[in-house]
């Protein structure tokens, strides 16, 4: 709805039963008494799986889901049950034009390393004092980029004039464009990591403690690709031992559960651990969502 023409557009396309902030405990009654045949979802608002749970006895045919990832919606289960599943995963063209979850993740660097949010919260407090808050500039750091799609190049191009160096790992990828290193290298030379790769087999769980040992001591981690590929565990502890110097991120492990019990949030609320939690708005800005969307 915040989006002009979108609610319209949809309409155009059938009959349509709109509920943008559905619970997984009414989804599955919609879905049978409307005889739903097309879902058109949008993740970042579903903090629950379309699994076997929801979707067996309906008369789904079609998953479209606005986004690249995929990890909200039982694969598998679909392909055993011939639900198609678009998404804007192939949309090269679209896609190559929506910088927003890079550019997010410039702000979490910017938010950690000048500590903003919580200078901030001082400051409406009614404290003056810039004491607490002295950061780090930008200038002559090293700049670590893990997976070297379509969201690492671009987070690499907006360092452009930054005057940093930056390297690249990604076993996937030719890189000729870049400084293509180990990820053993990066991650001991970089002062901030970002994370810019899908969830696998192979990625899930890769930020342990073995991972964070490698990187280089008071380093920053940004990660705006999928909570299941970070221990949050290791990341808390290494954070109260000093090794990580912060964690900014646009995702959590338990997305699609109970967010209030998740321990992440709950360390983040003591402003002295450097931890910046944002709902999953990697992509949710007016132009990139009017792009997608429409």
């Amino acid at each position: 709805e915040h989006l002009d023409g979108a609610v319209d557009l949809i309409n155009k396309c059938g009959e349509v039963t709109y509920k943008p902030n559905i619970k997984v405990s009414e989804l599955k009654n919609v879905l049978i008494e409307n005889e739903i045949t097309h879902i058109f979802t949008n993740p970042n608002k579903q903090n629950f799986h379309l699994n076997h749970s929801v979707l067996t006895g309906t008369n789904v045919e079609v998953i479209n889901t606005c986004s690249t990832g995929l990890n909200h919606i039982d694969l598998e289960y679909c392909k055993i049950m011939d639900i198609e599943v678009w998404s804007l995963k192939k949309d090269y063209e679209l896609i190559n034009d929506l910088p927003s979850t890079s550019e997010l993740a410039f702000g979490l660097m910017m938010s950690l390393l000048r500590f903003i949010p919580t200078s901030f919260h001082s400051v409406k407090d009614g404290n003056w004092d810039y004491e607490p808050y002295v950061g780090h500039q930008i200038k002559g750091k090293t700049i670590g980029v893990i997976g070297y799609g379509r969201l690492g190049k671009i987070m690499c191009r907006l360092f452009d004039g930054w005057e940093v160096d930056i390297l690249v790992t990604d076993p996937y990828a030719r890189i000729t464009d870049a400084n293509g290193v180990s990820l053993d290298e990066l991650l001991d030379k970089s002062d901030i990591v970002f994370l810019h790769t899908h969830v696998t087999e192979e990625t899930k769980d890769m930020v342990d403690d073995e991972f964070i040992q490698k990187m280089k001591d008071g380093s920053f981690l940004i990660n705006t690709a999928r909570g299941e590929l970070v221990d949050e565990d290791a990341i808390i502890k290494s954070i109260e031992s000093g090794h990580l110097k912060g964690y900014g991120t646009d995702v959590i492990r338990d997305e699609f559960g109970d967010i209030e019990n998740s321990k992440l949030v709950e360390f983040s609320i003591n402003p002295n651990n450097n931890v910046v939690i944002t709902p999953h708005i990697g992509g949710m800005t007016i132009e990139g969502q009017t792009k997608a969307y429409l």
